[in-house]
């Protein structure tokens, strides 16, 4: 039982840490997400400019220009919006340190 309990515990931790690179389901984050791709947005695409993530989702949320590789220029977001994402998922567009 402990066991089972620790293992469900470790799996929970795991899938928590990758719950800020996969698209939101729904509210304010999945509002930021649909914005980047209706713009041209691909996941994976950041070698050529147009990373969903890095090229836009990242900026909007840091509050930062994009890299100078980026092909696609940010979209407009209402800033109510990053904040209430920010509220909600604290680390949504924060990218993760390299290993």
């Amino acid at each position: 039982m402990l066991k089972t309990t620790l293992a469900i515990a470790a799996l929970i931790i795991s899938t928590s840490a990758f719950a800020d690179t996969v698209a939101p389901k729904e509210g304010p984050c999945k509002t930021i997400h649909d914005t980047c791709t209706a713009a041209g947005f691909i996941q994976n695409d950041a070698k050529i400019g147009k990373g969903l993530w890095v090229d836009c989702i990242d900026p909007i949320m840091q509050g930062t220009a994009q890299p100078a590789k980026a092909v696609i220029k940010l979209p407009a977001v209402d800033p109510a919006v990053v904040a209430a994402c920010k509220a909600k998922r604290p680390n949504f567009g924060t990218p993760k340190a390299k290993k």
